[in-house]
């Protein structure tokens, strides 16, 4: 059985469906349609909680809403604002009569809806301010969506879209603010022109291709940004701290190279930073640690090298930190407690990763426990030092080897003299 969830601010049509007696309120002027005199007139006698939950019709259906209600200019359909389809049946079918009904229609989702093929008549898809597809439309093409003129917010996630790039789809859609394309098997390079009202920006988990364009940097509203999953390469332009406004970005598993731009540390509202499972090289910018509203950094499986220049006060106020899989990046011990096993190695007092004896299986992290963390008083010599009786200890292979061999000779001379003389 599909449900529909039908969601409109005129409350006084759904209190007619439901309480044909009842009186109405009149609804505020800027979140419905015109209406006649006789209909906002009147006052209501319902609690204010009962007319919060007649925003919601759920009715289950088998057939086409049509065959339940009349779908022409009459109630119910003439006054909707939002419709939403969940969890349909295969056998699903959205007429053309029903969907050229809901004239007033500004807001569509379809989640988990499996429906084939969906024909948008002209008045629909310019009314249009919000459409949503997860998981439910299997034969979307760019210039189908591309139709959708007036929309603020797009998201489809899940659904294959057919389209050349994703600037065939947005282009004529002036007012957009955000934009969710993840997971549609599209292809081709990152658009060069953007609108600029864009707030919400998300293309993870698709086929692109190319480098990062500097054209957003003209994006000064944008706060989210993702471009995870992608065979994005390039570096990451140096402009990309004047995009001051933002508060989450990741760019992780694709094959972008080069250092981070120490203009980062200027997007001061930065909250999430994924730049893990590149090819990022350089040492890791020490202004990172002053962006103080900073809660998720990942930097895992890169190519950092140097220094870590965090120390534990930043590392213990971030509720997420990885650095893992960087082989020629350590830690300084006497600022990090070899506790807090980075997944790093301990730098020795050259700066450089220390090793882990041959033959151990413990992570590079683990080697700086060697000298008993931060209350040894050593240092890097002691390190160094400890590295070298762990690599001495016990007889040389080849040693062996030669002492093996030269017994054996004396053996066989003694048993060759004895044999003789018997």
């Amino acid at each position: 059985m599909r449900t529909f969830t039908i969601t409109t601010a005129v409350t006084f049509l759904l209190v007619l469906l439901l309480y044909p007696t009842a009186a109405v309120p009149t609804p505020p002027p800027d979140t419905v349609p015109a209406q006649s005199p006789s209909s906002s007139s009147t006052s209501s006698t319902l609690d204010p909680h009962q007319l919060r939950a007649l925003q919601f019709l759920h009715i289950p259906t088998t057939h086409d809403p049509c065959t339940q209600f009349s779908c022409d200019t009459a109630t119910p359909f003439r006054h909707l604002l939002s419709l939403r389809l969940t969890s349909c049946s295969s056998d699903l079918h959205l007429s053309t009569t029903l969907l050229s009904s809901v004239t007033t229609l500004t807001s569509l989702v379809f989640l988990n809806c499996h429906i084939p093929v969906v024909h948008f008549p002209t008045s629909l898809s310019t009314n249009l301010h919000s459409f949503t597809s997860i998981n439910s439309l299997q034969r979307l093409t760019g210039v189908f969506l591309s139709r959708f003129h007036n929309l603020t917010h797009l998201y489809i996630s899940g659904d294959p879209i057919k389209a050349s790039g994703i600037h065939i789809i947005t282009a004529n859609m002036k007012s957009l603010n955000t934009v969710t394309l993840s997971n549609t098997h599209l292809t081709g390079f990152l658009p060069k022109d953007w609108n600029p009202n864009l707030t919400h920006v998300d293309f993870s988990k698709n086929k692109l291709k190319g480098t990062i364009p500097t054209s957003l940097i003209l994006l000064k509203n944008l706060k989210f940004l993702n471009f995870s999953s992608n065979n994005l390469i390039g570096v990451i332009p140096n402009s990309f701290g004047d995009l001051t406004s933002h508060q989450n970005v990741s760019l992780s598993s694709n094959s972008i190279t080069g250092p981070i731009p120490g203009s980062i540390s200027a997007i001061s509202g930065l909250i999430h930073l994924d730049l893990s499972s590149n090819q990022l090289n350089g040492p890791i910018p020490e202004l990172i640690s002053e962006m103080k509203k900073l809660k998720y950094l990942n930097l895992e499986n890169n190519h950092f090298h140097g220094v870590l220049p965090f120390d534990a006060s930043f590392i213990k106020r971030l509720d997420v930190f990885k650095i893992g899989g960087n082989d020629d990046l350590c830690y300084n011990h006497s600022t990090i407690s070899t506790e807090m096993n980075l997944g790093i190695a301990v730098c020795d007092k050259h700066g450089m990763p220390v090793l882990p004896p041959p033959g151990t299986n413990e992570p590079p992290s683990s080697v700086g426990d060697l000298v008993g963390g931060d209350e040894h008083d050593g240092g890097d010599d002691d390190i160094e030092k400890n590295n070298q009786v762990n690599v001495n200890r016990g007889p040389s292979k080849v040693i062996l080897g030669v002492s093996i061999g030269l017994s054996s000779m004396v053996f066989l001379i003694v048993f060759l003299v004895l044999l003789f003389k018997c």
